[in-house]
């Protein structure tokens, strides 16, 4: 029931940003000055008759001296129609006598109970202070009807300023969240504004820190975005140069089946063809994987660096034996202990895997190739060496480029492993070193994280 009803209350509401803070904020001004209007009413009405009696008691106390009365028991009194009085005043001797009134024929009666008390006369309610001297009695009356009457007018006279300044704090709060939402506007006519391709960031200037984190992931949305339609574009680029040859050749090799005059030549046409077909696989898995790695965020799963490399030492050892290549893990000092990085666990294991396929292919039979984790100063290292011949060092920047290479001839591949292994750096944060190794005497390529 109470879910119903929130959902009701929030179906009321105004979508609109602007148009809910003012609704919340001229609400809250309303029912403020509403509940300070009833209190300073209230109070004003309390003050008047704190005032009013404190009149009736000094007017009573400046009589004490006494009256002059007349012999017949009658003073001289204004007519009880008059309008312009306000206060009446009665005085009684001890014996219950009254020898003085200002309004004739009032008819108040003489009370016993000294102080303020409130007599029903004349049809009407009367406050009224007595007041007892040595020789007689001082009352001082006043009607409550025009008391109440001169009280309301005293205390809305109070609430006028409120009243003017009401309106005046409404236009403020108007103003001010037009204002303070201004640059949120600017935003939605920025983005109103665009082209569908146009993935720049969006401008933060100026914007509440409460809308600050929006903008801020929103530029890292199209940043995403725009790093995805460039892995599209390099990829739909990079199948359309590098398939036409493979493509051409397999056109090639099934002539040549077709052509075959004999079981040899059709088993060797065979042959040609099955491997030019494993290389145009081969060649389209590795387009594909470049292009899912420049496209991905790294996840922050902690992964074990040395777990994921001995998965990739077990992927590459069947190709490593069928060449005579030995392969292993170099174990280091801290070899018990795990190195922890963040990132997606399959995604490592290709780098390391991609590193291993390369050096085994690159080195001559016989050769060796080896892999190690380590630690260093709180960043995880992963290094890859081999024995085979290396790479020129005015060359080695050029093989982390697609489809480069700076191979002995016959080796086989598409030139996109360190391109692929670049990706997978960058995406978790690390950073590649190829240089000579100081032990093998052929390549070392070292992927650093932090």
């Amino acid at each position: 029931m109470t879910d119903k009803l929130a959902q009701g209350l929030r179906g009321l509401l105004p979508r609109s940003l602007r148009m809910r803070l003012l609704v919340f904020l001229l609400a809250a001004i309303v029912l403020a000055g509403a509940v300070q209007g009833a209190l300073a009413y209230r109070g004003a009405l309390a003050e008047a008759d704190a005032l009013f009696d404190y009149h009736m008691q000094q007017t009573a106390l400046a009589l004490r001296s006494g009256l002059p009365v007349d012999a017949q028991d009658n003073a001289l009194g204004l007519d009880p129609g008059d309008e312009n009085q306000e206060f009446i005043v009665q005085v009684w001797t001890n014996e219950g006598l009254r020898i003085f009134e200002s309004a004739l024929d009032v008819a108040l009666p003489q009370l016993a109970v000294l102080g303020f008390a409130n007599v029903q006369a004349r049809g009407g309610t009367y406050r009224v202070f007595s007041l007892q001297t040595r020789a007689q009695v001082i009352q001082v009356a006043q009607n409550m009807a025009k008391r109440r009457e001169m009280a309301r007018t005293l205390a809305l006279r109070t609430l006028a300023p409120l009243a003017f300044m009401a309106p005046l704090l409404i236009l403020a709060v108007w103003w001010g969240v037009s204002r303070s939402l201004a640059p949120v506007e600017r935003v939605r006519r920025q983005l109103a504004q665009r082209q569908a391709d146009d993935l720049s960031p969006v401008s933060d200037a100026e914007l509440p820190d409460e809308v600050q984190p929006l903008v801020s992931e929103l530029n890292l949305l199209f940043e995403r975005v725009q790093r995805a339609f460039d892995a599209q574009e390099h990829f739909v680029a990079d199948a359309a140069h590098e398939l036409r040859s493979p493509l051409a050749a397999l056109r090639l090799q099934l002539q040549g089946l077709q052509r075959a005059g004999d079981d040899a030549a059709r088993a060797a046409a065979i042959e040609r063809l099955s491997a030019g077909i494993d290389r145009a696989t081969r060649l389209v898995e590795q387009l594909l994987t470049l292009a899912r790695q420049e496209a991905s965020t790294a996840t922050t799963d902690p992964v074990d660096l040395r777990s994921a490399a001995q998965l990739a030492l077990a992927d590459v050892a069947p190709a490593a034996q069928a060449r005579n290549i030995d392969t292993g893990l170099l174990e280091s000092d801290t070899a018990t202990v795990p190195v922890i990085v963040r990132g997606s666990a399959e995604a490592l294991r290709m780098l390391a895997r991609n590193l291993l396929d390369n050096a085994t292919k690159y080195t001559p039979p016989g050769g060796q190739v080896d892999l190690q984790v380590r630690s260093d100063g709180g960043h995880a290292v992963l290094t890859v060496e081999d024995s085979g011949p290396g790479i020129a060092p005015e060359h080695r920047g050029r093989v982390m480029q697609r489809f480069v290479r700076e191979t002995s001839e016959g080796a086989p591949g598409s030139g996109l492993g360190l391109a692929i292994v670049q990706a997978i750096a960058q995406a978790h944060g690390a950073t590649i070193a190829l240089d000579a190794s100081p032990r093998l005497g052929g390549l070392r390529v070292t992927v650093r994280w932090g």
